[in-house]
Order: structure tokens, then sequence, then C-alpha cells
């Protein structure tokens, strides 16, 4: 635990930053331009270190990771935190409305509709690609005063009596007050320091890759629950969408081989002709899904954020909004503690931070993982009773406003 951690003099001086975030992407970057703010009005010294090369200029997308071929579903709540951070006017430019999420399960009549008209918002969320909300945060990131160090990883490190002590792959070394983890978890630095995750494997894999559809989509976001797992299609720009189609492990690899007509073929028997017929596929790629919590996810001099902190099954979009949430919460904590003059990294400020957290993500772990569950068996009676409650939830509108505004984020 970090308390036996032994502290040499040479860790005690002053940190050299205020401010270091571990990871360079989608979490990593909507924090750096969320602490705009804070570094202008308190001159706070900031640096970003990211495993992978900075790019050559601003047309270059994909250099990072997290900024694949995937797409993410953003919700309402997500769209106004952007609007704060003065990217939404930019990200815009390549996000597609949800205007309607449609929700049923194969085999069964029942299904549940939200629609944006019914709860008085202009979209019920939107689907923007990894690469462009890259892009988008990179560019307002070149305007901020902010240190980057890249390509480069954190080797070793080390609490301080005033933070971390971070050793660099090229030798460098920085400390700094307040240390944000937010690469995603594949650096082992959590568990370098002795952070526990729990971790749960659902023992499925997701598909995920751009299709082709012949009639317009009109805004229209499905989720297909079938026999063997989760469908879910988002709308992309034209007549295209974003597949995500949950495999036990295994059986994906099959599918990930199969000639474009053989899979557009199954993919069509298994979800249907809701969207007409499917017409190409783009290329696919696979990812195996976990319930990932840590078990501190804060300490002195330290927060941990993003899949670092905890990884959600995909079936009901809510992992990267609630980063977003935990990533505007952070700054606000960080603002209210600078204001009382405490210092930064101060565990007051990060145990309020957490308190803050510990329910919203409680709550969408509850509501994910329930949803796999629920339609994970197939006991005799069970899948009436979900069809039933579909059906009960479509025709409830109260209930089936809250269940919305909850998963647009706009109430925890």
């Amino acid at each position: 635990m970090h308390g036996a951690e032994q502290v040499t003099p040479a860790q005690q001086q002053s940190p050299t930053h205020d401010i270091v975030i571990v990871g360079g992407g989608l979490v990593g970057a909507s924090l750096g331009c969320a602490l705009a703010p804070l570094i202008e009005r308190y001159g706070w010294r900031v640096a970003i270190i990211e495993a992978n090369a900075l790019p050559q200029s601003a047309e270059e997308a994909t250099w990072q990771p997290s900024f694949d071929a995937r797409a993410s579903a953003i919700a309402e709540g997500s769209a106004q935190r952007f609007r704060q951070l003065g990217v939404w006017e930019a990200m815009q430019v390549e996000a597609t409305p949800i205007n309607r999420i449609h929700i049923s399960e194969r085999g069964r009549l029942g299904a549940t509709r939200l629609n944006a008209q019914e709860l008085g918002v202009a979209a019920l969320g939107h689907v923007i690609p990894n690469a462009w909300m890259g892009r988008v945060l990179h560019q307002k990131l070149q305007q901020l005063p902010i240190e980057w160090h890249c390509p480069a990883t954190v080797a070793q490190m080390t609490p301080t009596a005033s933070g971390h002590h971070l050793r660099l792959s090229g030798g460098s070394e920085l400390t700094a007050a307040l240390t944000i983890l937010a690469d995603g978890g594949r650096s082992g630095l959590k568990e370098q320091l002795g952070i526990a995750s729990r971790r749960h494997s659902y023992e499925q894999t997701a598909v995920i890759a751009h299709v082709g559809i012949s009639q317009p989509h009109q805004g229209i976001a499905y989720e297909r629950f079938t026999s063997e797992g989760p469908i879910a299609l988002l709308p992309l720009p034209g007549q295209a969408m974003e597949l995500v189609w949950t495999h036990a492990s295994g059986s994906e690899q099959a599918r990930l081989s199969l000639p474009d007509h053989a899979f557009l073929s199954q993919l069509q028997q298994a979800f249907g002709d809701r969207v007409g017929r499917f017409t190409r596929v783009g290329q696919r790629f696979s990812y195996p899904l976990s319930l990932v919590t840590a078990e501190e996810p804060v300490r002195p001099g330290l927060a941990v954020l993003g899949n670092a902190a905890h990884a959600l099954h995909p079936v009901a979009g809510q992992g990267f909004n609630l980063a977003l949430r935990s990533v505007m919460d952070l700054v606000e904590a960080l603002s209210q503690g600078a204001q009382q003059q405490r210092r930064l990294g101060d565990m007051n400020t990060l145990q309020a931070f957490e308190r803050r957290r510990a329910q919203d993500r409680a709550n969408v772990i509850r509501f994910s993982d329930g949803l796999v569950r629920l339609f994970g068996y197939s006991l005799p009676l069970l899948p009436h009773a979900r069809g039933a409650g579909l059906i009960g939830l479509n025709l409830i509108g109260p209930l089936r406003r809250g269940l919305a505004r909850r998963a647009m984020g706009l109430e925890r």
C-alpha cells in the first residue's frame, strides 16, 4: 500500500508540476481542456505524458489508439459538457444526432421506444467518431500552455511527501502535486502502485465495424437482444451505422474471418430488416468485454479516471459519458479546493470528488451490468417477462422518460 512506500530525500523537493496527466486519449485530453480556466486563473503548470507521438499536423486524426475506427454515443449531458469546454461546435461537424432509440429482443413482440421530441430535447445523443473527437480535443489543447512528453511512458512512479515522482522512459523525471492516471489501465501503473481492481469477465467479445444500409436510418439507434448476445446499431453520416455485435468469447473469430457477403448475411439473419438490407461492411475489430473497477480511485496526490478507473460493458453506451462526468467533477473539486486554499492533491479534496462520483458510478454499473445479466439468461419464463417488461416500459411514459434522462446524463 502507498503508506508503506519509502520517500527518499531527493523526492521531497517541491513539485516541478502542479498536475501531470498520464494518457492523452479522449479522457486525458478532455481533462486537459477542462483545466483551461484553472490554468489561467492559478498559473498551474500542467503536463501530459502520452505513449504515442503527437500528430505532425492538425489534419492527422488516428495517431492515438483510442481514436480508432470506433465511434462513441455521446449523451446529451456530455454534449452540454463539451459546450462548456468550447469544443462542441467543432465536434458537431461530424456528429450524427440520435433522434430515437429502439430496444427490442429477437423473437419477442415487446419493444421500448424513446424519442427526443417526447423528452423535449433536440437529440437523445450524438454519435461521433472517436478519431474526430480526438482531433477536436487536441486542436483545443494546442491553444493551451500545457507541456507534452511524448512519445513517452512512465517507467516508475513513486509517492513523495508532496505528491509523486515520475521517471519517464526517456530518462527525464517529473514531480507532481497531483497525478491523474488516464491511460486506460494499459501501462501497469495501477499494479505498480498496488491499486487493486475488481474484475469480472463477461466472457464476451464485441465485434465492431461500420456497415452500410439500404435505406436512411432517420437517426434511430437500435439495441437488439439476441440469444447470441446484444447487437447495437448507431447512426452515422449517410446510409451507414456503427455496429457493436457481442459474441461469446471465442465464437467471434469465425465471424471475423468470414468474407464480407457471408458476414452481412449472418448479421441480417440475426438483426432482421428494420434498417433494410446491410449492403457493405468496413474493417472489423474485436474487443474483449469485462467489468473492471479500481478499488482505490483516489489516494493522496493521485486520481484514477476513465477506463483505468472503470471499464464497462458497451451494451448501454455509458462508458465514456461516465468518464466525462468524472472529468468535470474532478475539475469542480479542484476549483473548490483552490478557493479554499488547499494544496493540489489534498486528500479532503479528492475524497469529496470520489464521494460525488461513487453513486453515479454505482448507478451506471448497476444499469449496464443488469442489462447484460437480464438478457443473458434463458430461463423458461424469463423471455416472456422481458418481453412484457419492454412493452410495459413503452406504455409507462414517466418511467421511460426517467430512464432516458438518466441515460442522457441529464440525471444521476
